[in-house]
């Protein structure tokens, strides 16, 4: 267990833009991704925007031809997985299939199958669906199909933890490197718009009707987002021996839940507590090692306190010299995407010294009092990042991100 993991490669689609640099260029300058929804027809909900992924089109990533007939969340993982490949400069020729594995993270899954198969029914008569999209539904066909499309023959597997998923299984594809199971891992989340979370979200009033506002006194909620975010992590002396280049390390991680409620955290962030103060054990460092922290941060009113609590309460003194940011309030919330679209993005600051803006932020909450870096990146050291996740159920994650130096 004593390998060290870095990230090598990413692979970002998102709302805001489709590629390392694209993706990087547009939160750095603070790129709202919302917009009308179009994939569906809104009218008869009370709120209509969101953060779709437009222009997407799989065959721009690949020429396989067979991967237009899977799921959105396939195609998402498959381009990202593809970017992320050619950015780590990994020939697939010269690895061992066996020793490299998929590790995905996801909400829904391929809800937009179900979703169309819930229309034809309701359409149609059930005699008329196309028996092979029930085949195309079950979640475990995202890391499934990423691996046919690349012919990887490692560990595959999918991780459903909602929101928090895309740090689970970051956090397991180390842990395979670490224990010599795999010699690379593809690791990220995964999550096309929904329908069903779209509705179920509304319907409890957690929808934002035009931008999310991120520790805002006025916010009112999130905006459905979607997008995969894919990292090739590998042992730090395969980096070397490959001579590439070596965007950050990831030192630890931790995972909690608190089962305090299906949709609400805890108010007083115990489950939170817990995953950081797991993930800074792990990872052997202390509070005031870290600089930045890219947070959870939906936007709802709940959500946004408890976490400002959270920080509070495990940083103490050092609190107020944190960086924390929320790049939801550019891309929406991506579901099982947004923690691996925002390990990504950790990854990128502590490469570059640069940090993401949380913008749509106008009014100060005393209940959020924090340094969210409103409105506009900074350019600042960052050497430790923490990648904060919480999801439905009372799944908690924190990842922990480190500058690579040597």
């Amino acid at each position: 267990m004593n390998k060290r993991v870095v990230v090598t490669g990413v692979g970002a689609i998102t709302p805001v833009g489709c590629g390392k640099d694209a993706f990087w260029e547009a939160i750095l300058a603070g790129k709202s991704g919302v917009g009308d929804i179009e994939c569906f027809d809104t009218s008869l909900h009370k709120v209509h925007k969101g953060c779709e992924v437009r222009g997407f089109d799989i065959h721009d990533y690949t020429d396989n031809g067979s991967v237009g007939d899977v799921g959105k969340g396939s195609q998402f993982a498959i381009a990202a997985t593809k970017i992320a490949l050619d950015d780590a400069g990994l020939d697939l020729n010269k690895i061992n299939p066996e020793r490299i594995g998929v590790s995905v993270g996801t909400t829904g899954g391929e809800i937009q199958i179900l979703e169309k198969i819930d229309s034809l029914r309701h359409e149609h008569h059930e005699d008329q669906i196309d028996r092979r999209l029930f085949l195309q539904h079950p979640c475990n066909n995202i890391p499934a199909n990423v691996a046919r499309a690349f012919g990887l023959k490692g560990p595959n597997t999918i991780i459903p933890t909602a929101c928090a998923a895309g740090n689970y299984a970051i956090g397991y594809a180390c842990d395979l490197i670490k224990m010599g199971r795999v010699d690379f891992m593809f690791a990220g989340g995964s999550d096309p718009f929904s329908k069903v979370a779209f509705t179920g979200f509304s319907r409890l009033a957690a929808v934002a009707p035009d931008v999310c506002r991120p520790f805002d006194k006025n916010r009112k909620g999130m905006l459905i987002g979607e997008g995969a975010g894919i990292l090739l992590l590998e042992p730090l002396e395969s980096a070397r021996a490959r001579g590439v280049e070596i965007y950050a390390e990831i030192i630890g991680y931790g995972l909690s839940c608190d089962g305090y409620h299906i949709t609400i955290p805890h108010p007083e962030g115990i489950g939170v507590i817990s995953s950081v103060n797991k993930a800074l054990e792990d990872a052997r460092i202390n509070p005031e090692d870290v600089q930045y922290i890219s947070a959870h941060g939906t936007g709802t009113v709940a959500n946004d306190k408890a976490e400002t609590i959270s920080i509070r309460k495990v940083f103490g003194e050092s609190a107020d010299k944190l960086m924390v940011s929320s790049i939801k309030s550019m891309l929406g919330h991506t579901m099982g995407a947004a923690s691996a679209i925002e390990a990504i993005a950790c990854a990128l600051v502590v490469k570059y010294d640069k940090v993401p803006p949380t913008i749509n932020y106008e009014t100060k909450d005393p209940e959020c009092d924090l340094d969210y870096v409103p409105n506009v990146s900074r350019e600042h050291r960052v050497d430790i990042a923490l990648n904060t996740a919480y999801a439905f159920g009372g799944n908690n994650s924190c990842l922990v991100v480190k500058k690579f130096l040597n």
